[in-house]
């Protein structure tokens, strides 16, 4: 099994066992990783059954002034900006020996991303099975704007109460 994973974090898979099918033909990833997790997939030469979108990094239709605001954010203050990304990303969920340091690039790599509806159909057709799971109090991404585009294409689990580790709140 492949698994990317997502920006600021690290060997994080263990969070997501309850969505992940453990075999050699799986490719899986969280949130940035899930686009990383795509990409591989699409352009891999490898065998891949099944693909697992975990929270997929979903920004595409933000407006630029949203993703500039986010660039800016990072840019003066690294450390502000990661402390309200894992608060906003995990609620009361202690993720501390998750996280690691993310970059610009990686940033403006997931805020500019554009899933593409001819890639996935071309996976499809390859006979990948994917799966897209997203929480319903996702706090990173607009959870409905991300069931909105991938539901036409992709089998989805919409998760009531769960955030963006998929993680459902104890509040």
């Amino acid at each position: 099994m492949k698994f990317f994973s997502g920006f600021g974090f690290k060997n994080e898979k263990e969070l997501f066992d309850d969505f992940i099918i453990e075999s050699d033909f799986t490719v899986a990833g969280f949130s940035k990783g899930a686009i990383e997790a795509f990409e591989y997939a699409y352009s891999s030469k490898d065998r891949v059954d099944r693909l697992i979108l975990l929270s997929p990094a979903f920004f595409q239709n933000e407006k630029e002034s949203f993703k500039r605001l986010q660039l800016r954010a990072f840019e003066s203050d690294e450390q502000r900006y990661f402390n309200n990304f894992y608060n906003l990303c995990s609620d009361n969920t202690d993720i501390s020996q998750y996280k690691t340091e993310g970059n610009i690039e990686e940033l403006k790599k997931l805020l500019y991303y554009k899933w593409s509806e001819e890639k996935i159909s071309e996976l499809k057709n390859r006979g990948v099975i994917i799966e897209v799971f997203i929480g319903s109090d996702d706090r990173i991404v607009d959870s409905s704007k991300s069931l909105d585009f991938f539901q036409n294409f992709i089998s989805c689990w919409y998760l009531k109460g769960a955030n963006h580790i998929l993680k459902r709140n104890s509040n």
